[in-house]
């Protein structure tokens, strides 16, 4: 991936949409979060109505004109759609491939007899730490869920027990480690080393990544107790009669464990692949790049992974060309309001970020003296919680605590990196895309996806804080 440089980044930033001061700027932000739980716990609107009102309550309490309000609004929408809409639905598609060929019944089987009971939150996490290495969270997400749901139905698990572990792998992997972008732009911007903080975020990621993922979904899942909702899974294709309905239907065949492990695995291997490559050329007008840079997008990898998966999951199945477009046409209907719910979220995290309320985090902390990893992941935390996105944390924070990288040593500087990353995980929620993400693909009210989601990324920045902190003691 060609690394972007924080100095461009904050050049081409907009100008605020509103003169307002701090006060004024902080008390629209909680007034536009209060608005929109407000409206879904109290009065039970749906959370699309409810995160575009309360970006225009945000709007008008800063003071911002409202048609400034609404591009924002729609911009963010438009961006967090085309960005992360079509992946969600290809991972749909893939999904309903998966359960209806009897290819997630294979690997959901092969799961449940090598690991079970106790050890299946060790296994999940270990499946989707290594399967979220090169793949950004969105991708992670839409290639698990159908597995995850699965594993948790037919081996009468917590959903919270088996998720949980498998997000935490997701996470950990998109804030601490390299060749994910919120990494690479904090490496770029403080000139740390790239094979030193790849090293040092693995170390820093296996405890973060145990404590906040298999520990954790123990406490979870006494919190929330839910079951994997009937909605996905059957937009899945993953529901328990599965077999029945493939048996009633003459599809008595099921693709093998190998075909089908290969045709999950392909987005990873060609995302995985474009990231060795960006790393090891590293020179946008190289011809074998501008290739990989292709082949490893997250559309084309994972368009791939659909289309191959014709060929070694339906066809061994049974299913005509003529079934193909019906199966399709049938995985895309339930994630509509998925797609509207994230699309609005991001709308309301660009009123935010347009509010100027990333700047005003930096302004202020201007003045805060504190060691320099401590005051990296302070910042990273208070721009995340003011505008939901980790990547506006990450490169913001960097921008701003690179001067103090000069006179730190190689290892001292990966930490300062590290330290963004975790900084920049905490506490997902109403103004993250991610959090409805979450809550909308395993059937969570706001309050239990705050319970169990939220409290998991707090809990993977506090850890992962308190181990670069550590680190810096003894290296």
């Amino acid at each position: 991936m060609t690394r972007l440089s924080v100095e461009m980044l904050a050049a081409d930033a907009p100008e605020p949409i509103t003169s307002a001061g701090h006060a004024q700027l902080g008390i629209a932000v909680l007034a536009g979060i209060a608005v929109i739980v407000l409206l879904i716990t109290k009065f039970k609107l749906h959370a699309f109505l409810a995160l575009t009102i309360g970006s225009l309550a945000l709007g008008a309490f800063a003071g911002a004109p409202l048609d400034k309000v609404l591009t924002s609004f729609t911009t963010g929408l438009g961006t967090t759609v085309a960005g992360v809409g079509v992946l969600i639905a290809l991972g749909a598609i893939l999904g309903k491939m998966l359960a209806d060929s009897g290819g997630a019944d294979q690997i959901v089987d092969t799961i449940l007899d090598k690991a079970g009971g106790r050890s299946m939150p060790w296994a999940m996490v270990l499946i989707a730490s290594v399967i979220g290495l090169p793949l950004f969270f969105e991708v992670g997400i839409v290639l698990l869920i159908p597995v995850v749901l699965m594993v948790a139905k037919r081996g009468n698990y917590s959903l919270m027990r088996i998720g949980i572990p498998a997000l935490a792998g997701l996470s950990v992997m998109h804030g601490l480690v390299p060749p994910h972008p919120g990494p690479l732009v904090a490496i770029d911007a403080v000139k740390a080393d790239l094979g030193v903080t790849l090293a040092l975020g693995v170390l820093v990621a296996i405890p973060t990544v145990i404590i906040a993922g298999p520990l954790f979904s123990r406490y979870a899942a006494r919190w929330v107790d839910v079951p994997a909702p009937d909605r996905m899974l059957l937009s899945t294709g993953g529901s328990p009669q599965a077999p029945a309905q493939r048996a009633s239907e003459e599809l008595d065949k099921r693709p093998g464990f190998g075909a089908t492990l290969i045709t999950v695995l392909l987005p990873v291997i060609l995302m995985l692949a474009k990231a060795l490559v960006d790393i090891v050329i590293d020179d946008p007008a190289n011809l074998v790049q501008r290739v990989f840079d292709v082949i490893g997008a997250p559309l084309i990898a994972l368009l791939a992974a659909v289309l191959l998966g014709v060929f070694t999951l339906l066809r061994p199945a049974g299913y005509s060309k003529e079934r193909i477009s019906p199966l399709v046409e049938k995985s895309l209907g339930p994630i509509a309001g998925i797609l509207l719910i994230v699309g609005a979220g991001g709308g309301f995290k660009q009123t935010l970020i347009d509010s100027g309320v990333g700047q005003m985090i930096l302004e202020i902390s201007e003045d805060w003296s504190i060691p320099a990893l401590l005051l990296a992941w302070l910042i990273a935390v208070a721009i995340r919680l003011a505008t939901g996105s980790a990547t506006v944390a990450t490169v913001s924070a960097a921008g701003l605590v690179a001067p103090l990288a000069a006179d730190m040593s190689t290892t001292h500087a990966a930490l300062l990196v590290l330290a963004i990353g975790a900084g920049s995980l905490f506490l997902s929620h109403v103004n993250d895309a991610g959090f409805w993400l979450v809550k909308e693909y395993f059937g969570l009210s706001v309050g239990q996806n705050l319970k169990t989601w939220s409290v998991m990324e707090c809990i993977i920045s506090v850890v992962a804080g308190g181990v670069v902190l550590l680190l810096s003691l003894v290296i």
